[in-house]
């Protein structure tokens, strides 16, 4: 029997175990998306408790504690930091084979040599070593961030943004390069034409652009896309139900922009093709820039009205979607590789029945100009755990080229999710090793550490050009 969490967790057989101790451990991190604070990093200050570093915000232990029947007010509510620590450590017994339960004694042990089970036994005491810590000049964010070797961060940046936080971190000299990614989603929001209106009215303040027409939104957009190209971005990012593309005419989108103005209901097709224009545009921008492009896809939100009005989005109301996907990625894919402006495109999938068709549409734009031009991206979210990556490394295997894959990333709001990518790439050398002893691979273990550390590290670091 092995002992939990040993040195040679989820490695089954002694290949996996050479791949990843000795080719896969070591490597820097590349986490080209995730959703840190940029202010936070600035600041690069202290937590004062575990709680606050590991329970605010956390959608993910938010979702278990509500399902272990924790009520709200130990979760988002009023209780003291340590009540909220003690009814986690309450739960997290009862979310095993459940991937919280990996990644709390995984960052327990990475970030603070902390080896006990937490449980209501022993959570008065992980909770004062660990606060103790936190409180020490090691613990603070830019040090807890070096500690994991990361080299290079993604956050994720609303066009507004003044990116003055990313513009502090650079001028301080800090070791981990931390650039922003341009996510226009709230530009493109037809559906709710309230709040598409606040936005273009924010623009056009931010921007200093008069916006009466859709010219004049589309310069002063554009003029935010330059604004974070000089501010280190290469890379843009689209959090969507669906890709779309529907054909339109010029004169058809510059009428739909006077009823977004005046708060005119748009019909289905409007909206559509309002979509379609303003998604075309932006990887236009974004071809021309050599950026990278991302489209998160799938997931239908805020599905609990009444604890949307309580709470606000982003804690923890959100599930899988079972959208139709192929066509409109299909239409909106050719519409730009048809006049030769597809940039480097990366898209991720939240529902595991589309993995395959996924990595095949993938395959129908790589053109051969780029390895790995249009990438079938890591599991995320709902399937950032072991089957879910399970089943994306094997469908990319099966469809694709593993070889070319630009690797894992957090997609988080915590600081203290990066040994995430040590999961991934103990799930990934498994998978090789497993192959090897059973006679599906040559063991020839120099090549596949190659194999290896590209997919973990130097894939990404070309693709970007981190």
């Amino acid at each position: 029997m092995k002992n939990f969490l040993d040195q040679n967790f989820l490695l089954e057989t002694s290949t996996a175990q050479i791949l990843f101790q000795e080719y896969a451990a070591a490597l820097p991190i590349i986490d080209y998306h995730c959703h840190l604070p940029p202010d936070q990093i600035a600041a690069n200050s202290n937590f004062e408790n575990l709680t606050q570093i590991w329970l605010y915000g956390d959608h993910y232990k938010w979702r278990a504690m509500r399902a272990n029947g924790i009520p709200e007010k130990y979760i988002t509510g009023d209780a003291s930091d340590w009540e909220k620590f003690e009814k986690w450590a309450e739960t997290v017994p009862f979310t095993f084979r459940n991937p919280l339960y990996h990644w709390t004694h995984l960052e327990l042990q990475r970030y603070f040599d902390i080896y006990e089970i937490l449980s209501p036994a022993t959570a008065r005491q992980i909770y004062d070593e660990c606060s103790a810590k936190l409180k020490t000049p090691e613990y603070s964010i830019q040090r807890m961030i070096e500690r994991m070797n990361v080299e290079s961060i993604g956050t994720t940046d609303d066009p507004l943004d003044d990116l003055v936080f990313h513009q502090k971190i650079k001028a301080d000299g800090f070791s981990v390069k931390v650039r922003p990614s341009f996510r226009p989603d709230k530009a493109m929001n037809a559906d709710n034409l309230g709040e598409l209106q606040a936005y273009i009215l924010k623009l056009a303040a931010v921007s200093g652009f008069e916006i009466n027409t859709f010219s004049q939104y589309l310069l002063a957009l554009k003029s935010r896309h330059d604004h974070f190209a000089e501010n280190d971005c290469v890379v843009s990012d689209h959090g969507l139900e669906q890709l779309c593309y529907e054909d339109y005419t010029d004169s058809e989108i510059d009428q739909i922009f006077i009823k977004i103005l005046n708060r005119g209901a748009l019909s289905p097709i409007e909206i559509l093709k309002f979509k379609s224009c303003m998604l075309l545009n932006l990887a236009h921008w974004d071809h021309e820039k050599g950026w990278v492009q991302q489209y998160h896809l799938g997931a239908i939100r805020n599905n609990n009205s009444r604890l949307l009005s309580e709470l606000g989005p982003d804690t923890g109301f959100d599930s899988m979607g079972d959208f139709s996907q192929s066509r409109g990625m299909s239409r909106f894919l050719n519409k730009l590789d048809s006049t030769n402006r597809l940039a480097k495109t990366i898209i991720y999938n939240l529902n595991p029945a589309d993995n395959e068709m996924f990595a095949t549409m993938a395959g129908n734009f790589n053109d051969g100009t780029v390895p790995g031009k249009i990438q079938f991206g890591s599991a995320w979210w709902f399937l950032d755990q072991k089957f879910g990556m399970v089943d994306q490394i094997n469908s990319l295997s099966s469809m694709g080229l593993l070889s070319r894959f630009v690797g894992m990333i957090t997609d988080s709001r915590s600081f203290m999710s990066y040994p995430r990518h040590e999961y991934f790439r103990r799930i990934l050398c498994n998978l090789i090793g497993n192959d090897v002893e059973n006679g599906e691979l040559p063991n020839d273990i120099q090549w596949l550490g190659k194999m290896v550390q590209n997919i973990c590290y130097f894939n990404a670091k070309n693709y970007f050009k981190s």
